[in-house]
């Protein structure tokens, strides 16, 4: 006969519908062949009775029935649903069966209530209810489906040591009882308790945690099984914490050893012991999810998967804490590890991970945050004469977290390692200790818990698990940030199928208020969105967004905006890991004290600060300039229409188009900047070259930039708009005689700037209205058509000309979103 085991997780069975589906789909396998059960307690079961069980030894009798009540109920609303399809005669007597398996439960509460005593051998015979519970529910309800099912108590062929609560299996007095046992089984469905087994004296036992598995893996191993089939509530092995990375995927296949690991850094699919009997009896293990039964899941066997060059998955271990033993002297013998060991050991403390530096002068110890106490008093203890001679500090970090890289291929396939620990670095999280697997299948490194979201992504993402995801705060809803919403949804499924890159616009913010949800907002429709706001408060500035934005994947601030005092919140940004696009000048114009502050906290905090988009629209002025002064060249001398703007209004003012009215098309295009004053008045082409200049290194402030407006300073004072056009009206006439005297003698009005490194008296800024020949590089620009020329060591002859589009909406959020796309980029590797 050949069988193959279920074990369905409390999971499986906790509510009303999924335990009517796991019995289901137990009567379709068994079309299949010969299968045998392991069930475990229904849903948080096993929880509850410890919380009775603590409420009885400290005398609270009443919690201890009301929590049991609340587990007689529970399964009994799932078996009534399980049996509405079912004739009334031919349903089980379910209310009998369940106060019959839980009156001794009740019994053993009252007299731990009286002997205000909680044992380990106790508790583990209080927990056994939970499974037992579950045979006695499952099996008369495979019956009355037609399911020729029989129940079995796994005490009566599972023999354990003593060690209550963590119990080691007797597997040859095991074995010879469970053949014993299942001799008669032939024909019917053994419907079994999990997680525990019974010693040589009778005596109750549990496995530990996710101790069903291991049951089922030692009924498979002495059944001869072929498979085990764990059904659970997930769709398999996931290459992550699905709470962490939403883009967990199912892993499809895995190698023994690799679960092994993941069992060993503290994956909670498996009970650490589960692969032991199926590596011995070359019994494959099938992870399947009991709401998707024709999904794949995830086979673990022998083979795994035949790619040995993907990794298999981030698992990640938080609330420990991490002890730092070290002598103050060199040459000193006291074998550091071994009596750490020894003494969290005789403590009976867990010990997670350990290594040594400098020659054993050094130990980390990885313990649980919940045991730090009694680990620190056992190590107290165990270097007492060290400590008192100031021979050996002890340090504690908690809490922290274990993050292990899981990979078939750490053995064979060079820098597995090395992207692991290059993706943590590239963000700036610290790693306050490492060790490589004694199997060369993993590596762990210790984090400060803050930084488990961040980096546990991070590492998911270097090893192209899933797509790159991207979390947007979007700041201003005018042109460029209407334009930027537009380009991201029209763009998104481009981006996912051909780039790997998922992004998500999370927040939005104006002026008015704010709208933010992490899962990501419908920018399909503006309107819509703004209806949502929350109003701006004291208790909730815009800065108060960047802690939530800090668990996001890849965070990123993106400002659309043209508002003053934006460093504030770049700093914020920077503090809380989040990354900044700016398409705002000002915040790079700051007092140079400030910018150099600014530049510094993103450098600190490993975040990227991108800003291409504040010199030239999407033109690749910053990115080329940076690259000039990466590679050793020297920059003499930059030139340019820094202003589409300008360049637009000049170009149609040549045209024979009145100043007034250029103007007036360039602001309703999206051109100019909110108040067409800021770009006639020569500020926001100053700007740029301020910009450029600090890039050059140059400690120059706004006010070192000459700046020449178009236009009068009269017209400039104007704050409302109204006045301000009507008097830009008044100088229609004097400038359209400029333009016609330039037209007549073959030259061209253009607004120019010019950083010049190698001036007489030292650097210069200069920006202003210039009129230049028909052969100069300026006099072809059309339009709102920028650009910028780089007069260099290597490029003396010919400058080196970068040219475009140098303004509207829709090239700025272009560009923007190209930033957007290289901080995507670069934390992926590609």
């Amino acid at each position: 006969m050949t069988w193959r085991v279920l074990k369905f997780g409390g999971s499986s069975l906790g509510n009303p519908a999924a335990l009517a589906r796991a019995l289901d789909l137990v009567a379709q396998e068994l079309e299949e062949g010969s299968v045998a059960l392991v069930v475990s307690a229904m849903g948080d079961t096993t929880d509850e009775l410890l919380e009775a069980v603590d409420a009885a030894a400290q005398g609270r009798l009443a919690d201890a029935e009301s929590l049991v009540d609340r587990i007689a109920d529970r399964a009994m609303t799932g078996a009534t649903f399980a049996l509405q399809d079912v004739p009334m005669a031919a349903r089980p007597p379910i209310a009998h069966t369940v106060r019959e398996v839980l009156s001794p439960l009740r019994d053993l509460l009252k007299g731990v209530s009286l002997l205000r005593e909680r044992t380990a051998q106790t508790v583990d015979l209080i927990l056994s209810f939970g499974e037992r519970l579950s045979v006695a529910v499952v099996t008369p309800l495979l019956v009355s489906r037609g399911v020729p099912a029989v129940p079995v108590d796994a005490r009566d062929w599972m023999r354990t040591d003593d060690r209550f609560g963590q119990a080691l299996v007797d597997w040859p007095v095991t074995r010879d009882q469970l053949q014993a046992l299942a001799a008669v089984w032939a024909g019917s469905v053994p419907v079994n308790t999990g997680f525990i087994g019974r010693t040589a004296d009778g005596r109750t036992t549990t496995l530990g945690r996710n101790g069903s598995d291991y049951t089922a893996s030692l009924l498979a191993r002495g059944l001869g099984a072929v498979e085990v089939q764990g059904w659970t509530d997930v769709p398999g092995v996931m290459s992550a914490d699905p709470n962490i990375v939403r883009d967990a995927q199912p892993l499809p296949r895995l190698t023994y050893m690799e679960a092994l690991e993941l069992a060993n850094f503290g994956a909670s699919l498996f009970h650490p012991r589960t692969m032991i009997p199926l590596i011995e009896g070359g019994i494959r293990l099938r992870i399947r999810r009991t709401l998707d039964p024709d999904a794949p899941g995830t086979i673990i066997d022998t083979q795994g998967d035949p790619d040995v060059r993907r990794a298999t998955s981030v698992a990640s271990l938080q609330n420990l804490a991490l002890f730092d033993v070290q002598l103050r002297r060199l040459g000193i013998r006291t074998r550091l590890l071994e009596r750490a060991h020894r003494a969290l050991s005789e403590a009976e403390v867990t010990v997670w991970m350990s290594n040594t530096a400098g020659h054993g002068q050094g130990v980390a110890l990885v313990v649980p945050n919940k045991e730090a106490v009694r680990a620190r008093a056992a190590l107290e203890a165990a270097f007492a004469n060290e400590l008192a001679n100031d021979e050996l500090t002890l340090g504690l970090r908690a809490p922290v977290t274990m993050l292990t890289l899981v990979a078939e291929a750490m053995g064979s396939t060079v820098n597995v390692a090395g992207r692991m620990l290059g993706a943590l670095g590239t963000l700036g999280v610290n790693i306050r200790a490492i060790v490589e697997g004694a199997s060369s299948r993993s590596i762990s490194c210790v984090i400060d818990d803050a930084e488990t979201a961040v980096a546990v992504r991070a590492v998911h993402d270097a090893f192209r698990f899933a797509h790159q995801e991207v979390s947007l705060l979007v700041l201003g809803k005018g042109v460029v940030g209407q334009q930027l919403l537009a380009q991201v949804n029209a763009q998104a499924r481009v981006l996912e199928q051909q780039h790997d890159v998922r992004v998500r616009v999370v927040g939005l913010c104006d002026r008015e208020g704010y709208v933010f949800d992490e899962h990501g907002l419908d920018v399909s429709s503006l309107p819509a969105l703004l209806e949502r706001r929350t109003p701006w408060t004291d208790d909730a500035p815009l800065v108060s967004l960047m802690p939530r934005m800090r668990r996001l994947p890849v965070p990123i601030l993106v400002d659309c905006t043209a508002a003053n005092g934006m460093a504030q919140v770049y700093h914020a940004a920077f503090e809380h890991g989040v990354h900044v696009v700016a398409a705002n000048k000002k915040p790079l114009t700051i007092p140079w004290g400030e910018y150099r502050a600014l530049k510094d906290a993103a450098r600190t905090a490993h975040r990227a600060f991108r800003y291409e988009t504040t010199v030239g629209a999407s033109l690749p002025v910053i990115e080329t300039l940076q690259d000039l002064v990466r590679t050793g060249d020297r920059v003499d001398r930059v030139d340019g229409a820094f202003s589409g703007t300008l360049g637009y209004l000049c170009t149609e003012a040549m045209r024979g188009v009145s100043l007034s009215e250029a103007v007036a098309t360039a602001r309703a295009r999206g051109y100019t900047e909110p108040h067409p004053r800021d770009d006639l008045s020569g500020t926001d082409a100053a700007r740029k070259a301020l910009i450029l200049a600090r890039e050059l290194g140059l400690a120059v402030e706004l006010d070192d930039v000459q700046v020449e407006p178009l236009v009068p300073h009269d017209v400039l004072r104007h704050d409302d708009l109204e006045a301000f056009f009507a008097a830009l009206r008044e100088q229609d006439a004097r400038f359209a005689e400029r333009t016609e005297r330039l037209r007549s003698e073959g030259r061209v009005l253009r607004y120019l700037a010019r950083v010049d490194l190698r001036a007489e008296g030292g650097p210069s800024l200069t920006v202003g209205p210039v009129e230049v020949d028909a052969q100069d590089p300026a006099a072809g620009l059309r339009g709102a058509e920028g650009m910028v020329g780089f007069a260099t060591s290597r490029y003396q002859e010919y400058p080196l000309i970068v040219r475009g589009a140098g303004a509207g909406g829709s090239v700025t959020a272009a560009g923007v979103l190209a930033d957007v796309l290289k901080i995507a980029r670069s934390l992926r590797g590609g």
